[in-house]
């Protein structure tokens, strides 16, 4: 799966490859910073402001190749603290909630999640975001950073309405100072967490978007959810924010398997698996249906048609290519004279037949395949599999074929059918 020492010195890597990605801007101006800020200091971390936090792009005992392979490999440790918490408690909590978004919260059993999002009247996404049943009068919400205000916003207007009508719903939104959250990811970060549980059983039966408090490192209730942004299988934990160092700490003891990484291994560990990144693959003017996620419309919910956008969502799920556009696609570039192709970066242009029928969204060399990746939007007609396309890069027009995505495969453990 992994390209050679070879292939990788036939390709070309940088910061810049990943910073079109994930819009990062200077550290000067106003930023916050998570509780692990010091700790990525102390490890050498490049930081960088990404959404309104100081972060680390990358880390000195190792490139950004280096940190997305042994991410592959073995197992790393992501800050996503930035990230917006938020609970919902109250009788009327799921139906809260599911005002809001297109999940059929009320059929999941407790402890599951999935990933949804917030539309608009138009049908456009306003978020993806992952909300976890823990029962029926609790719901865990973990949502995009750089939508936080939006994001805020909208489930408080939920809950106004729903409180002005006499019902029983109450919103926390946790801040960084108090609870962070930490990603684990990679073959080995299950194992790595074992080490650390009092109870090590009980991630047996933990499968992907399920969810269970334990104690961690003896960091009495955090909340581990087995779920993440990479493609592998891991856990998202939720920590008490004076204590996420020294939990941190705990999982480096494993120093040969459990490395931090940074969000450029994170940008490219995502594309990989063939996932959005909110505000360049995904945003108010793309639907679920053109998006490629149309699986996140419950049927239940496609039933009810009561969430916001429903006719319009429902219509293009009905009529399909009569109404829908423009598609999601993945794009894999090819070698042009035996050379690896520059990547195509977001804002590139996809032409077919020398006329203009699409854009780039996001793109980057894919470390694990050894060759240019990207994703973007297509016209309707031109969004089978194998299709043959140009990506105009730099003036200049190099091949790609339309592919499948994830570009390379999942590893999360799911609960086998039986």
């Amino acid at each position: 799966m992994f390209t050679s020492k070879h292939k990788f010195k036939q390709m070309v890597f940088c910061f810049g490859t990943y910073q079109n990605n994930l819009r990062f801007s200077s550290t000067k101006g106003k930023s916050e910073h998570t509780a692990l800020y010091d700790f990525h200091l102390k490890h050498g971390g490049k930081m960088v402001n990404f959404g309104g936090f100081i972060l680390p792009v990358q880390y000195s005992d190792q490139s950004i190749i280096a940190s997305h392979l042994h991410t592959r490999r073995h197992a790393s440790i992501f800050d996503v603290s930035h990230m917006v918490q938020t609970y919902v408690r109250g009788k009327d909590a799921i139906s809260c909630l599911e005002s809001i978004c297109t999940a059929d919260i009320r059929g999941m059993t407790d402890g599951s999640g999935s990933l949804t999002v917030f539309t608009n009247d138009t049908g456009g996404i306003l978020d993806d975001l992952i909300v976890t049943k823990v029962n029926d009068k609790l719901v865990y919400v973990v949502s995009n950073a750089a939508m936080r205000s939006q994001d805020i916003e909208i489930m408080k207007q939920a809950e106004a309405k729903f409180s002005a009508d006499g019902k029983d719903v109450c919103i926390e939104f946790l801040t960084t100072e108090n609870q962070s959250l930490i990603a684990v990811q990679g073959p080995d970060a299950v194992k790595a967490l074992t080490r650390l549980l009092p109870k090590p059983k009980i991630l047996d039966n933990l499968y992907f978007m399920h969810t269970v408090v334990s104690e961690v490192a003896g960091v009495p209730n955090c909340r581990i959810t087995r779920c993440g942004y990479t493609g592998e299988d891991g856990v998202e934990i939720s920590v008490p924010s004076e204590r996420v160092q020294h939990v941190a700490e705990a999982f480096l003891a494993d120093n040969a398997n459990v490395k931090m990484a940074g969000l450029g291994a994170r940008d490219s560990l995502r594309l990989e698996a063939g996932l959005c990144l909110y505000g360049n693959d995904i945003n108010d003017q793309t639907t679920p249906v053109e998006s490629g996620l149309a699986w996140l419309v419950a049927h239940r919910r496609r039933n009810e048609a009561n969430f916001p956008g429903a006719s319009i969502i429902l219509s293009q799920l009905k009529s399909g290519s009569t109404q829908v556009k423009k598609r999601r696609v993945g794009l894999s570039m090819q070698e042009k004279e035996g050379k690896q192709t520059p990547p195509a970066r977001a804002g590139i242009d996809i032409y077919c037949q020398d006329k203009p029928v699409g854009k780039i969204t996001s793109g980057c060399p894919s470390p694990s395949l050894g060759k240019n990746i990207a994703m973007g939007y297509i016209a309707e007609v031109f969004r089978k599999p194998e299709t043959l396309v140009q990506l105009k890069v730099r003036d200049i027009l190099y091949d790609a074929t339309v592919c499948r995505m994830p570009f390379v495969k999942t590893s999360y453990y799911v609960k086998p059918k039986i």
